[in-house]
């Protein structure tokens, strides 16, 4: 075929990359807006035609006048039974009734426009490299696991008498000058930038028993005690989630030792008598028999326990010498029995925190596995790829069929970490069963510990988010998902999302994100810039049997590192957004039915999915292919008619094509010429390759061709014979679809990659089955018009879509098949589809609130 290739004086105007210098305005109904910039440290990129630098980026919004919607991961009560259709339901239909369930109103697209003051620069990107290297240096310390410490496991080990014999003094001296040297101003022991009730009345209990055992500083007793008493009433004020792990055992067990030293204590509080009554009835469940023949969740709480069997539960001594890697539960084992392994146990962490000892250690497989997830939520994991390696390799090679814990080579396993670890590795490209939550399912409930007297929202939170990376034939994940949607959309709608392990800044938040948008509608960037309003940062604790911190997956360094690089890309896509509507306007798409609103919304799903910005070329392709092909689109349908003028114009870029025509239509002109100068500045911008630029308009003349060819056959195209309204034009049938990921291919450099998609669209299973489900979505939202009359032929679409779905993420995360398309061009094939998948999921006002937050609004 011969193809026109443009020529170069035909490009368009294409105003130069600029960067920001100083304020940026965002044109708010005709007003420029001024007030306080966001990134301001500067934001730097590599761009498709050389370096750049964003430098002291200001950028600036208006709220609606309107009310706001509220931040998308938002949603109202859900009935307390759910239905599978639900939990798996794909498309959000746009209806009165639909729109109900995704509270705010349309957000006005309209009210952003960026107006940048032009200054050149040159690139600098250094501003984020002591972040990077700073986070890198605490990726590469990890080991073990870096814990707070914990007054209360510290008096228990303070507590242990010497064991040889020699007098009347403590086993491990440095932990009573611990407890000395940390006691509170207020005279209380425990977390000082949070006031827990349980927690601190826990831990200053212990420290008072210990400190009175060995006679030492009566003033510092007296500040404790003197606490206890004016707080106490304060436990009854508690809410029960909040609670340690064991409290109702371990607390009256350590007043009965305050009992035993005589220590002035108000044993009869009104306040204690719940506990002390939980405390019988907890007792009861517990059985004794099971306790002492198989590891359990109790072996991590035997100071609270009574009548034990010490030669019985050695056997189920963990190999690091602990009990369940509790170091007051060993300690107390250690008091009990002497035993050379406890001792060991104990010795070492009280030498490795210099007389303090954490709730729990080691934590090794929950610091690996959260540090990762918190990277990749906060969206700068790309910035420490080898460092991710290394932790997936570890908690890989810890992982047993019966599933994990927090520590590694633990014999009781919790389906929280179990299910973080699966869904990690599984989206890491690790080959991992689901058979392993069979172990944590029981007559149709999935539960976090064998023996569990409540259910803990992060356990079923996270099983859910495992269940959602779920492959064709899983049924056990399919089970999992229902269970646990059900169980925390019921917890949702009760407004008791507050979870018994972790305080954190919005964990309902976190929840509803997950629940309203699961894995294949939830797009990079979307994800990141809600985490970065829900991640709490130093401020999140997590509640063992004290609270506790794990400074190695909550902190503030994450937190500004990820803020800044969101900024900085932010401010970048906001010059590219403006770059788009300047191109808009000079091509003049609007006589072509597309509106400005239509191109932030084309920019957005492709910032979205690629983000980076070295691959800006990339991003700025796929915007401007949906708007152009919007274009063609609705020209094609409205020339349909004039068979010789349709003809002529989809065969316009043929060299020997007759142009007479175009001066007869100037419609037809002025979309002929912007596609030109369109294949040309893809051509400009893509990244260089051997064969030059003119090879690559001609696989792009022959891509665009080829579109134009099918779109104007209609008769090719089943869903359109069945209704006479376009589906809107994000969710894009397979034409545009395979259009747009030739597009990225080529302007990414993988030119090989683009000509295997043409070639091989038919016979390459992968590409088939993203062409077929592509279709599935775009029928469903010409069904959608009318759901109720079509909800039975819906659900059946759903279910197809569904699987699809499944089977591509198996093809993709385990490279199973990659004979004609490799990983990146797979990856790419992935995200069009996905960007598909969440434009049919979302009403059209979650959509636009999701442009201002990820364009305009800044963290």
């Amino acid at each position: 075929m011969q193809l026109l290739l443009p020529a170069a004086s035909s490009s368009p105007f294409f105003p130069p990359r600029v960067v920001l210098k100083g304020p940026c305005r965002i044109r708010i109904h005709g007003k420029a807006g001024a007030g306080a910039g966001a990134g301001a440290g500067g934001a730097g990129a590599t761009g498709p035609r050389g370096n750049l630098r964003l430098g002291g980026f200001a950028g600036w919004w208006r709220p609606q006048q309107h009310q706001q919607a509220p931040s998308p991961a938002t949603t109202t009560q859900q009935p307390d039974n759910v239905s599978s259709a639900k939990v798996f339901q794909t498309t959000r239909v746009q209806t009165e009734t639909e729109t109900a369930k995704w509270p705010g109103k349309p957000q006005d697209l309209d009210d952003y426009q960026v107006i940048p003051e032009v200054v050149h620069t040159q690139a600098d990107e250094t501003e984020l490299q002591p972040l990077i290297d700073q986070v890198r240096a605490m990726l590469r310390s990890m080991n073990d696991g870096d814990i707070s410490i914990s007054a209360y496991d510290t008096a228990w080990v303070a507590l242990v008498p010497k064991l040889d014999g020699g007098g009347f003094q403590p086993q491990f001296p440095a932990t009573v000058r611990w407890i000395v040297d940390h006691q509170l101003p207020d005279g209380s022991w425990g977390d000082s930038a949070l006031f827990s009730a349980y927690d601190r009345m826990i831990n200053t209990l212990a420290c008072v028993v210990a400190l009175t055992k060995w006679s030492l500083e009566p003033e510092k007793c007296k500040a404790g005690l003197s606490f206890l008493h004016e707080n106490m009433w304060r436990l009854a004020e508690e809410e029960q989630e909040s609670m340690p792990i064991g409290f109702e055992i371990a607390f009256p067990s350590l007043i009965q030792t305050a009992r035993n030293l005589g220590i002035d204590f108000p044993y009869d509080h009104p306040a204690l008598q719940s506990i002390y009554s939980n405390r019988e009835i907890k007792l009861k469940r517990i059985s004794k028999d099971m306790m002492h023949r198989v590891p359990t969740s109790i072996l991590h709480s035997l100071e609270g326990m009574p009548d034990l069997d010490w030669a019985r539960l050695l056997n189920l001594q963990s190999s690091d010498g602990s009990f369940l890697y509790s170091p007051s539960s060993t300690a107390y084992a250690l008091m009990q029995t002497g035993d050379k392994k406890c001792f060991e146990y104990i010795d070492r962490i009280v030498k490795k925190f210099d007389g303090g000892v954490p709730n729990v250690y080691p934590v090794d497989l929950f610091e690996h596995i959260w540090v990762v997830d918190r990277l990749e939520r906060l969206g700068i994991s790309r910035y420490f790829q080898r460092e991710i390696k290394q932790c997936m390799d570890y908690v890989n090679r810890h992982w047993t069929e019966d599933g994990i814990c927090w520590a590694r080579n633990s014999t009781v396993k919790d389906v929280d970490d179990t299910a973080m670890t699966f869904r990690l590795l599984r989206l890491h490209g690790y080959n991992v069963s689901p058979s392993v939550f069979k172990n944590f399912e029981k007559d149709g409930e999935f539960f976090c510990f064998v023996g569990q007297s409540t259910q803990a929202v992060t356990g079923m939170y996270n099983l859910n988010r495992a269940s959602q990376i779920a492959f064709q034939g899983e049924d056990v994940l399919h089970r999992a998902r229902i269970f646990s949607y059900e169980f925390l959309r019921q917890r949702e709608a009760q407004g008791m999302l507050r979870d018994k392990w972790i305080i954190a800044k919005d964990l309902a938040g976190e929840v509803q994100y997950t629940l309203d948008f699961p894995w294949y509608a939830s797009l990079p960037r979307v994800e990141a810039r809600t985490y970065l309003d829900q991640y709490g940062g130093k401020d999140d604790v997590w509640i063992g049997k004290t609270l506790y911190r794990m400074p190695l997956v909550n902190n503030d360094t994450y937190l500004d590192l990820a803020i800044m690089d969101f900024n900085r890309c932010q401010a970048l896509h906001q010059l590219e957004s403006n770059e788009l509507q300047m191109w808009y306007i000079e091509n003049c798409l609007d006589t072509f039915g597309v509106q400005p609103q239509d191109v932030l919304r084309a920019y957005f799903l492709a910032a979205s999915c690629i983000y980076e910005p070295s691959r800006a070329a990339e991003r700025l392709a796929w915007a401007r292919t949906l708007m152009i092909a919007n274009a063609i689109s609705t020209h094609l349908n409205d020339i349909s008619a004039d068979k010789k003028r349709l003809e002529c114009f989809v065969h316009c870029l043929y060299e020997e094509s007759d142009v007479s025509w175009l001066k007869r239509n100037p419609n037809d002109a002025i979309l002929e010429r912007a596609l030109r100068r369109f294949i040309n500045l893809l051509a400009q911008e893509a990244l260089p390759i051997h064969e030059g630029q003119r090879f690559i308009q001609s696989l792009l003349s022959l891509a665009w061709t080829e579109w134009m060819l099918q779109k104007a056959n209609k008769e090719e195209n089943k869903y359109h014979k069945s209704s006479g309204i376009e589906p809107q034009y994000m969710v894009h049938d397979r034409q545009t679809y395979l259009l747009l990921v030739q597009v990225i291919e080529i302007c990414a450099g993988r030119i090989g990659e683009a000509v295997s998609v043409i070639n091989n669209k038919d016979s390459d299973w992968f590409i088939q089955l993203t062409c077929n489900t592509c279709d599935g979505l775009n029928h469903k939202v010409l069904l959608s018009q009318d759901a109720e009359k079509n909800e039975a032929t819906i659900n059946c679409i759903d279910k197809e879509i569904e699987l699809n779905m499944q089977e591509l993420a198996q093809s993709l995360l385990l490279r199973s098949d990659e004979k004609t398309t490799n990983k990146k061009t797979k990856q790419t094939l992935w995200n069009v589809l996905r960007s598909s998948y969440y434009a049919s999921h979302c009403p059209q006002h979650i959509i636009d609130t999701h442009v201002s937050k990820v364009i305009f609004e800044p963290v």
